[in-house]
């Protein structure tokens, strides 16, 4: 028998924004007692909601960096102990894990803020741990090797430090010997988009717990497909029906804002972007503005889709970038010819109208850019609540006596929604129209699993 109505204590480091914070309190199964970020222009943030009313809570706010935070100096000033936290949560910065730029060599890991997250959970001793974070890290190597110098080009064979993933095994292998406590863990990747967000964002989320549980995040929810015919099969199973993706006209339709906050495209800028049809990108200008307008861009090969592009109202918004304005990533409105706005950042990010965001234009977008989408943080909070709801009733005893293994989840993070280019010509997407061969193939791989350090257990 559970308790619904028992709220789990959380404390949240890395708050950022409060994307994920957000998620969690929405899901109305947690109180959030404290939040660590560093950045003062964040903490403000947070500040100016909790003091609206904006939160069911009114979190302590640590405005530390978190490599000078004691877990002790919280356990003093929050009045707990060692194992009365059920839930730690957070995101740990790590852009050198990213896929969206370079790579950059991580020699230690454990001198990332990736590791202060598992001091946190050595000393702390959460019930729960929920960590989020670029889809990149579970790739991601010890010791970067650029690919000029990798075996496939003549170099010499990667070492254990260098193969993808030796990060994630590393930190899988030093979370099995926290001394205190042992800690089992799943990793998911996922795509909010999957789960009824109007964006398409991958994402990894970890969940760890000390009670030797297998804690599975839900399968996609929703897929390609129209309002009238939406209701589409995943893994291939009648029973398994998909809602049609939310999209950015869903998120912004109808959003009246009398004072935007906005970083606009310059003069130049609007110049090109004039000439590009909504929904289509560089490939619809003339040849010859194509190469005065990307320079030497026009000669690289693939991941160009993202210049000069005006967004579609009938498709799920691109990942939110930081900055909305750059030629390269434009994010530029389908009927305007203007960057998306702060606030329409936010209804994309799926944070309440109410929110206040402070700073500089700049700041905002960042603080919203990088923010968790709300309900990746909702929907890993119900099922995080569901297993701590399970567990109670035993005791908060171990279940089994050796630790199972750790497991690697794909759920369809990889989504492509249309097509930019076929056969020589650009591919045109237009609203309200069938567009049926702007299409991409469905995925061949929806699901697949496997042991952290043994071969796939495909699933699809």
């Amino acid at each position: 028998m559970t308790n619904n109505n028992l709220k789990y204590k959380v404390v949240s480091l890395f708050s950022g924004a409060m994307g994920l914070d957000l998620g969690l309190d929405k899901s109305g199964r947690f109180e959030i007692l404290a939040t660590v970020e560093k950045e003062q222009i964040y903490c403000d943030t947070i500040r100016a909601n909790v003091e609206l009313g904006n939160l069911s809570d009114s979190p302590r706010v640590y405005g530390i960096d978190i490599q000078d935070l004691d877990p002790k100096e919280l356990f003093e000033d929050l009045g707990i102990k060692p194992g009365d936290i059920d839930l730690l949560v957070g995101g740990p910065p790590c852009q050198s894990f990213s896929t969206a730029g370079r790579r950059a060599t991580v020699q230690d890991p454990r001198g990332t803020l990736l590791w202060d997250f598992l001091r946190f959970v050595e000393i702390l001793q959460p019930k729960v741990f929920l960590m989020e974070n670029v889809r990149g890290l579970l790739s991601a190597a010890v010791n970067h090797r650029p690919i000029a110098e990798r075996p496939e080009k003549g170099g010499r064979p990667l070492s254990a430090d260098e193969e993808p993933g030796s990060v994630l095994h590393l930190f899988a292998s030093e979370l099995r010997r926290l001394g205190n406590t042992s800690y089992r863990m799943d990793c998911f990747e996922v795509n909010a988009v999957n789960y009824g967000a109007p964006q398409l964002r991958e994402r990894a989320i970890f969940i760890g717990n000390r009670f030797n549980e297998i804690i599975d995040f839900p399968k996609p929810t929703h897929g390609p497909g129209t309002r009238d015919n939406g209701q589409l099969e995943f893994f291939g199973k009648t029973r398994d029906r998909l809602s049609p993706w939310k999209t950015l006209g869903d998120a912004i339709r109808g959003l009246v804002d009398e004072e935007p906050v906005i970083m606009d495209f310059s003069p130049r800028k609007k110049k090109y972007l004039s000439l590009v049809p909504p929904g289509g990108n560089w490939r619809h200008l003339p040849e010859n503005l194509q190469k005065e307008s990307l320079g030497r861009a026009f000669h690289a090969k693939g991941g160009r889709s993202g210049w000069w592009r005006r967004l579609s109202f009938d498709l799920p918004c691109p990942t939110l970038v930081t900055m909305p304005n750059h030629a390269s990533t434009a994010l530029c409105h389908p009927e305007e010819v203007r960057a998306l706005t702060v606030r329409e950042y936010c209804r994309i990010q799926e944070f309440p109208d109410n929110w206040v965001v402070c700073g500089t234009p700049c700041q905002q977008y960042a603080q919203i850019g990088n923010a968790v989408p709300v309900r990746l943080g909702q929907i890993a909070g119900e099922v995080i609540a569901l297993a701590l709801d399970r567990m109670a009733p035993s005791g908060w005893k171990p279940s089994g006596d050796e630790l199972r293994p750790f497991r690697k989840v794909y759920l369809q993070s990889h989504v492509r929604t249309r097509q930019w280019f076929k056969n020589g010509m650009a591919v045109q997407w237009n609203d309200g129209e069938e567009n049926a061969d702007a299409f991409y193939a469905p995925p061949k791989t929806k699901y697949a699993w496997s042991l952290l350090g043994e071969g796939n257990r495909d699933g699809s």
